[in-house]
């Protein structure tokens, strides 16, 4: 497989998971559409409950069922949609050409099993390497994410590591067969700050050396701002604006995304400057309001926002929001203030 540095790694549109519950119909994912491109990093931010974990789970179709179910859109990569793909053809995919980090390494990792047998099934499921080959595999790639004596390790069990060096190990497992895209889903939760920025900078190196592109999960904008190229920001399962970094960052045009960055400490910033968060809580996905969903919560909503949810649009050159009112952002008749 090979890829122009323009061309598109992976295609998301249009993309629709719902979760059907006692309670009703709960749309985590309602119409998500995105690209990543060769080489890229690619921050999909949001409150929690926004959708950017099921959006994650669906791209490898790992929803629960029969809770959980893809009703719509397209996944492309390589050409393939790969919600037709077969069982077999998406399990040869996943953890080879598409890999995941999951959110918590505690309970991502099988307590019964050593970190190098772990390690070497994700090898020997995708290559043909015998135990003695894939066991040096592993032990160059627990080198290669900074696993101290590493060749001691190998038959440690995941109880004996600490939380930075279980997600080290998940990293290891995500990259054992040189996948084309990493989707890296809240990688530092839990972790202190100290780790965090290790397992980040540990990512960053990572992708340069095996030319990965990588989704980044995250909460946290402090991490998108300094490894993200471009930006999609999701509220109550849609996304409410997709850009490169610097527009999300010093040009918003969301009110949703104005009041993220208005809500974070910022070093350009005057420091007496108080942060303003955002009030008021995000709607149940089961019964959303009519119109725009972010509406109760906007300082900025008219009567149209009421009425009907905003369409995505291209507002300027690859810069896209769901907002009536991102025109009067964009020329200064509205203050952001």
């Amino acid at each position: 497989m090979s890829f122009s540095e323009n061309n598109k790694i992976l295609e998301v549109k249009n993309l629709k998971t719902y979760f059907y519950t006692d309670g009703g119909i709960v749309k985590a994912v309602d119409g998500v559409s995105f690209d990543l491109k060769v080489g890229e990093t690619l921050g999909i931010v949001g409150e929690t409950g926004s959708g950017k974990s099921v959006t994650a789970l669906s791209i490898l179709k790992l929803i629960q069922q029969p809770i959980g179910k893809i009703v719509g859109g397209e996944i492309i990569f390589d050409d393939k949609n790969l919600l037709k793909m077969s069982k077999a053809e998406l399990q040869n995919l996943r953890g080879n050409k598409i890999s995941m980090i999951f959110q918590d390494p505690m309970t991502s990792l099988n307590p019964v099993y050593t970190i190098s047998n772990q390690i070497m099934e994700s090898i020997t499921t995708h290559r043909k390497l015998n135990k003695k080959e894939a066991k040096k595999e592993c032990l160059k790639l627990l080198e290669m994410v900074g696993i101290p004596e590493a060749k001691n390790r190998l038959g440690s069990y995941p109880y004996e590591f600490s939380g930075g060096m279980k997600q080290r190990v998940m990293i290891a497992m995500a990259i054992a067969n040189s996948p084309s895209v990493l989707i890296a889903d809240e990688p530092t939760t839990a972790l202190d700050v100290t780790i965090q920025a290790q397992i980040l900078e540990l990512m960053n190196e990572l992708k340069k050396k095996t030319k990965s592109s990588i989704i980044i999960i995250t909460h946290d904008l402090g991490v998108v701002a300094k490894y993200a190229k471009r930006v999609m920001v999701m509220y109550a399962g849609k996304p409410v604006e997709f850009s490169v970094v610097d527009d999300i960052y010093y040009k918003p045009l969301h009110p949703y995304t104005i009041g993220l960055m208005s809500s974070i400490a910022r070093l350009d910033k005057k420091q007496e400057e108080r942060l303003t968060p955002i009030e008021g809580s995000p709607p149940s996905l089961i019964d959303l309001p009519k119109g725009c969903v972010f509406r109760k919560r906007c300082k900025f909503a008219v009567e149209e926002c009421r009425k009907k949810y905003p369409q995505f649009v291209e507002i300027e050159e690859n810069h896209w929001v769901a907002c009536h009112r991102a025109g009067e952002f964009l020329d200064g008749s509205l203050s952001r203030i």
